[in-house]
């Protein structure tokens, strides 16, 4: 297995493992919020914020397929290809 194929499998699994402790979180979240609805205020932005972190594994998803559907086609990825895939990484290793 190359290291470019290892980079790929490994950022497949932490969109994976993202997107399952987000969806708890999310669904944890609304639990809370259904027993009372002034209750929204106090997570709304927390819910949001899930939200957006299944937004960006969604995003990143359709990076990792479109690189590899285009290296089905093509031997060599381009340098954007790369710096995509290496962002994507170093999106996961540089929580904020």
């Amino acid at each position: 297995m190359s290291k470019l194929e290892k980079y790929i499998e490994e950022a497949i699994k932490n969109i994976r493992d993202d997107r399952e402790i987000t969806r708890e979180l999310l669904d944890d979240a609304v639990k809370y919020l259904a027993k009372d609805e002034s209750r929204h205020r106090d997570v709304g932005l927390i819910i949001a914020k899930y939200v957006e972190t299944l937004q960006r594994s969604n995003e990143q998803l359709v990076k990792v397929s479109g690189i590899l559907s285009k290296r089905d086609t093509s031997d060599r990825l381009s340098a954007d290809e790369l710096e995509d895939i290496y962002s994507a990484i170093g999106e996961k290793e540089d929580p904020k």
